[in-house]
């Protein structure tokens, strides 16, 4: 599909996943073929973007149509003022069954030819490239001698981070993004006086073309992949609620439950790092939500042993919840765009204990007759169907409920969940529907399976 056809992981990485997708259960189901055949679409869906870009609307504020008004108008700006003569056809549609999401279609990968000239950046700021962004100062490890403002250059992002910050050239094992126009000197990148900031180079001929959202109405749109804004519906919060989101960093899942449940209730926000909590409360501020309160806070230990102990903020009291989510911490195998991961097997494994954890205080602070969603944005079997079997083992107060909206494929095999306990659960496996014909489906039929690879379930605690 294109010259980085599959995802860069370590031997012992790719063996672990690949016997996760070819357990005993589903060669049974689907047979040894076809389950290697979904595998290896796998690895090359994670190193592509998605199809499309989604675009979570604050309808608290606006009404969806007049938010997709506005964003068009906005993108027809921004393509004019663009230094690209070439010309792209916005499209902007409503999810069918999403009332708060729109989609935009990405164009690619496109035939960019490569110029001599050549810039370096890191592996995320290039999968940021990928998925419609400038490249940010930051992001630049190297970029050549002689580069000024104006000169065309070549982007490449180094997939094992193993370019030398300020280097002329770099010949590591690196992927081509598209082609930009620099906006600094070299020497403005690169100055030891303080970091620079602001966009670097500025994408006029990216592998896959779809509009920047750099300020582009802050107030009223929201970037956030499909899953993500599915979880906040399936935790279904309701106005005058309490509701726990137990790591909540970056905060757009804890906005999007203020947004869903009118801004009237409570929803406390826990994350261990102070930065990422400051992030928070600016996106409240900016989404103009007052419900939402914000901890830096540690939640395995958000449980007070005292019954009675009542404080604003935390540890708090057992059952203080009507409604907890737990995005919990993983290893982040679902991400798309991910042209390569240099992570090992060990670290791969770790997050299972950390998890169960956090179940633990979840369980606790959650209401009789309150709804817990477990969620994480990887593909693994042991941070995912694994952990609900041990939770159904380890809570006997938790049952598995129906999830709506429901538009991810049912949980995978090899857990030892029953078939109805598989098609309560909802994994998004972009493999299952992932091929070039797919392209000229309409965007609203391809949307709801070329996701990032992602995970919920839903109890009740009876």
């Amino acid at each position: 599909m294109s010259i980085f056809p599959r995802i860069s992981l370590k031997p012992e990485v790719t063996d672990y996943l690949k016997s996760v997708f070819l357990n005993k259960e589903v060669l049974a189901a689907v047979g040894h073929q076809e389950a290697e055949s979904r595998f290896h679409k796998l690895l090359s869906c994670l190193s592509h973007p998605p199809s499309y870009t989604c675009v979570r609307a604050s309808t608290h504020l606006a009404s969806l149509e007049e938010i997709r008004h506005k964003l068009g108008e906005e993108l027809k700006k921004q393509q004019m003022c663009s230094s690209s003569a070439e010309e792209v056809s916005l499209q902007i549609l409503p999810h069918p069954r999403i009332p708060d999401v729109l989609l935009l279609p990405v164009d690619g990968p496109r035939c960019v030819k490569q110029l001599s000239s050549e810039v370096a950046v890191g592996a995320q700021c290039g999968s940021a490239v990928l998925r419609g962004a400038h490249v940010f100062a930051p992001g630049i490890v190297a970029s050549p001698k002689s580069m000024k403002a104006g000169d065309r250059v070549s982007v490449f992002s180094d997939l094992e981070g193993k370019c030398t910050r300020g280097a002329t050239s770099f010949q590591g094992k690196k992927v081509f993004v598209g082609n930009g126009v620099a906006e600094m000197d070299r020497s403005s990148i690169f100055c030891t006086d303080e970091p620079a900031k602001g966009i670097g180079v500025r994408m006029i001929e990216p592998l896959y073309q779809s509009p920047s959202f750099d300020g582009v109405l802050p107030e009223l749109v929201f970037l956030q992949n499909l899953p993500s804004v599915v979880v906040g519906h399936v935790l279904g919060p309701c106005p005058g609620e309490r509701i726990l989101d137990m790591c909540a960093a970056p905060g757009g899942k804890t906005c999007h439950i203020a947004a869903v449940m009118g801004d009237q209730g409570e929803v406390v926000a826990l994350d261990k790092i102070r930065s990422k909590i400051d992030r928070i409360r600016q996106n409240a501020q900016m989404l103009h939500l007052r419900s939402i309160k914000a901890y830096c806070f540690n939640s395995t230990q958000a449980v007070s042993s005292d019954a009675a102990h009542v404080a604003e903020g935390p540890p708090f009291p057992p059952e203080s919840f009507d409604r907890v989510l737990l995005d919990a911490p993983c290893s982040g195998l679902g991400q798309r765009p991910n042209m390569a991961s240099t992570w090992s097997l060990k670290e791969i494994c770790s997050y299972q204990p950390l998890q169960r954890k956090l179940f633990h205080a979840a369980v606790r602070l959650l209401k009789k007759g309150g709804v817990l969603v477990y969620s994480t944005c990887t593909v693994t079997l042991a941070e995912n169907e694994e952990q609900v079997a041990w939770a159904l083992d380890t809570f006997p107060c938790l049952t598995l409920q129906p999830q709506e909206p429901h538009i991810g494929a049912e949980g995978m095999l090899g857990a030892g969940l029953s078939p109805k306990q598989l098609r309560l659960l909802q994994r998004f496996s972009p493999e299952l529907i992932w091929d070039q014909t797919e392209s000229t489906a309409p965007l609203p039929c391809r949307a709801d399976g070329d996701t990032i690879g992602f995970f919920i379930a839903k109890f009740l605690k009876t």
